[in-house]
């Protein structure tokens, strides 16, 4: 029998798999606080768990976290770590450390089916789904590795993350069943006790599941929206075709009963000619009118082969105000980590491009030409 990899199990599957060894109950929560808040891998390292338990998961499991093929850091303290993920596929991950806090961005998927205009991650096609211990793994290994950086002595618990975002590789709620188990690991006070509020899932608009973590697990929610009309995004972000913005606005409404804080994040790349001019600002006004809501203007992080291009400082600014003057809280994101193509949009990994994605947006490079003159 191969074996079960702990970092796959949230605190409900610790429990079944020390009941299954004849252990009693409280053993789960000792060996969950091992793995996530000491960050153990080793059984005999665990000191105060029952021999006759170590005895029992030698053999039987593991603790194993996607394998480094590199690290990089940049000028600006961002880290990034390419994860091996099996196969031909790998992974992101990017610390991005801020005087008030120290975000991870993580990765949900190896590639990405959504297959965004601005977005070099997107060109690359979708490869797989990342399992739980994948996508906890990323937290688990740079949580620690920071902690060994910083000299923090093995068994002292002083947390190096306090926020985490499902920002990187992949749409997070097309991979819901692998994604809910990690959301719960990160909110767990036994493994890496992070607040509800401090958890992000970004989703390009999934409908239906944004109802269900509503349900499940609600954390906080960043909706990738880019334009203010169905006939934009449904170029610029593919699955609005899916997912009409009248349904999306609809299931943010819902999601506000039980989210943890008491606003929606949009976010909204910024690109010249296609959606930056006051009257698609106007439109936006409309669109998200009595929803309570921050908008996050990024700036474009070109990658080779774009077809658009960022807009100017000076636009991004005034169409902030614009946002701003109708009475919603708006900022601009800094683009952080670009150096080692860290930045939003830029993850890229080294998965190969099976869906044939890019040699089609090739071909068709014209098309993204006449978006300027749709949206003008």
């Amino acid at each position: 029998m191969d074996a079960v990899n702990l970092l796959d199990m949230d605190a409900q599957g610790l429990d079944r798999l020390v009941e299954s060894l004849g252990e009693r109950a409280f053993r789960a929560r000792q060996l969950k606080r091992w793995i996530h808040r000491q960050g153990a891998a080793d059984f005999e390292s665990m000191t105060d768990l029952a021999r006759s338990l170590r005895e029992k998961l030698t053999g039987r499991a593991m603790v194993s976290a996607p394998a480094i093929l590199a690290h990089s850091t940049a000028a600006d303290a961002t880290q990034k770590w390419l994860l091996a993920v099996g196969g031909k596929d790998a992974v992101e991950a990017v610390y991005i450390p801020e005087s008030d806090r120290a975000t991870l961005c993580i990765s949900t998927q190896a590639g990405c089916a959504v297959n965004c205009v601005f977005c070099s991650t997107g060109k690359q096609g979708f490869s797989r789904n990342l399992s739980t211990a994948e996508i906890v793994g990323q937290l688990w290994l740079a949580e620690h590795s920071l902690r060994r950086q910083n000299n923090i002595p093995p068994g002292r618990v002083e947390r190096m993350i306090s926020n985490v975002v499902l920002m990187g590789m992949g749409e997070p709620l097309q991979n819901y069943e692998a994604v809910l188990p990690a959301l719960r690991l990160m909110l767990d006070q036994d493994a890496y006790g992070l607040s509800r509020r401090r958890v992000t899932v970004s989703t390009a608009g999934m409908v239906a599941q944004i109802d269900r973590l509503a349900h499940d697990c609600p954390v906080a929610l960043a909706v990738s929206l880019h334009a203010p009309d169905d006939a934009l995004r449904d170029r610029l972000v593919p699955l609005n075709r899916k997912y009409p913005l009248r349904d999306l606005i609809a299931a943010c409404r819902r999601y506000l009963r039980s989210a943890p804080r008491d606003f929606i994040t949009f976010e909204y790349v910024m690109l010249d000619g296609v959606n930056d001019s006051d009257a698609q600002a106007r439109q936006l006004t409309r669109l998200v009118d009595q929803l309570p809501c921050k908008f996050n203007l990024i700036p474009f992080n070109p990658f080779p082969g774009a077809t658009v291009r960022g807009s100017p400082p000076q636009r991004v600014q005034e169409f902030a105000g614009r946002l701003a003057a109708a009475g919603i809280v708006t900022t601009t994101r800094k683009t952080r980590g670009d150096q080692i193509d860290a930045a939003c949009g830029q993850l890229a990994g080294a998965v190969d491009d099976r869906t044939g994605i890019a040699e089609r947006d090739r071909r068709g490079a014209g098309k993204l030409a006449a978006l300027r003159v749709i949206a003008s």
